[in-house]
């Protein structure tokens, strides 16, 4: 049995620029984010070695980074976001086949690693943060050029291919789990497409996204529960929030806060029913931010009581431990009452996220800053 070397604490005991600081410090300095800037999926406590590099994990650390610089105000932070958007640009990109794919060539000893439509969206979104920060205009090249391979390659903006085969952008078959086929949770990344067209004004982005909208605003129920192992419903509703996260530049629309209501109320029904054997931290984080959110933005009340029950499920997956490669992190989650001995880059940053914003909202200051999530 596997036997972990730190301990959790409840969020009572936990404040703001504690919880904040250590989670940053993890990402900083637990060795997760490769010296040439490449983020690697996960620590495996338990053989205690890191996962291979990945540049949606890369994309989404950028994003972090951005976020914790402008909470924080401390450099480091924008010194780790400049290595990472670096990464992806000279390392990641594939300058030949104009396309991020899932790992990056310097891996080299597998077959060329597949590119993903989700993958992509989260990388753009992640080089906006960075050109924002920084206004260097090279960011917001290159997210424009992963935008339009997005709209290029996979084979339509409403539905897209979710993987293609490299070098030949084949689309691999729609089968197997939910990221293998094609989903609401797309629509995460559609957001790309609205954060291009706010910056550049170009309109064709913002169509890409409605076209998107239209498309999962059609199919978004028959996504949950999707399938009677409770164990992949649950990481379906990981997938489900993000289809909430991309509802964010609409909810003011009648429709979209009607999906908002409807899929906030069925994540969290099934989070409760299904977390006693198998419960994911990033799905308690983003259920909380899209609570957040959602009532922020005059769409869907605060169910103030299940928020807070979220923001302690959140925290309670964050790691003390004497080893800087864990601590401060969180965990992914728990399985069958066991902690799952993954310290998780995504995780961590959802959960302080989440936490953050939580504590905005209790201290009145919470504001819904959309192109910041995520």
């Amino acid at each position: 049995m596997y036997a972990p070397a730190f301990t959790l604490k409840d969020i009572s005991l936990l404040q703001p620029n504690s919880f904040l600081r250590r989670a940053g410090q993890w990402l900083l300095d637990s060795g997760i984010q490769a010296p040439g800037g490449g983020v690697a999926r996960y620590y495996r406590s338990d053989v205690e070695t890191n996962r291979r590099v990945s540049t949606e994990i890369t994309g989404y650390a950028l994003s972090a980074f951005t976020f914790l610089h402008r909470v924080t105000g401390e450099a480091r932070h924008l010194e780790a976001a400049g290595r990472a958007a670096r990464f992806l640009v000279s390392t990641a990109w594939n300058r030949g086949l104009e396309i991020f794919p899932f790992e990056p060539t310097e891996n080299g000893d597998r077959a060329p690693a597949p590119a993903y439509f989700f993958d992509s969206g989260i990388i753009a979104r992640g080089l906006l943060a960075a050109w924002r920060t920084t206004n260097a205009s090279e960011w917001l090249a290159a997210a424009g050029r992963t935008a339009d391979s997005m709209a290029r390659d996979f084979g339509g903006v409403s539905a897209p291919h979710p993987i293609l085969l490299l070098p030949d952008k084949s689309p691999a078959p729609a089968e197997g789990t939910w990221s293998q086929q094609p989903g609401c949770y797309q629509l995460k990344s559609a957001l790309a497409w609205y954060d291009v067209y706010e910056a550049t004004g170009k309109e064709r982005y913002r169509q890409h996204y409605e076209e998107t909208l239209a498309y999962t605003l059609g199919t978004h129920r028959s996504f949950l529960p999707g399938d009677t192992d409770p164990h992949r419903v649950m990481d379906r509703l990981h997938a489900y929030c993000y289809f909430l996260e991309g509802l964010l530049p609409c909810l003011d629309r009648p429709e979209c806060a009607e999906a908002a209501r409807w899929g906030i109320g069925k994540v969290g029904q099934l989070l409760r029913e299904i977390a006693p054997g198998f419960e994911r931290s990033d799905v308690c984080a983003q259920l909380l931010r899209a609570r957040l959110f959602a009532d922020a933005l005059g769409a869907v009340p605060l169910d103030r009581e299940a928020a807070e029950e979220e923001a302690r499920r959140a925290a309670s997956y964050q790691v003390q431990s004497e080893d800087p490669r864990m601590d401060g992190g969180f965990l992914f989650g728990r399985r069958d009452g066991e902690l799952i001995p993954h310290v998780n880059p995504v995780s961590t940053a959802f959960c302080l996220q989440a936490l953050v914003m939580w504590h905005q909202y209790l201290d009145g200051a919470f504001k819904p800053e959309r192109r910041e999530l995520i």
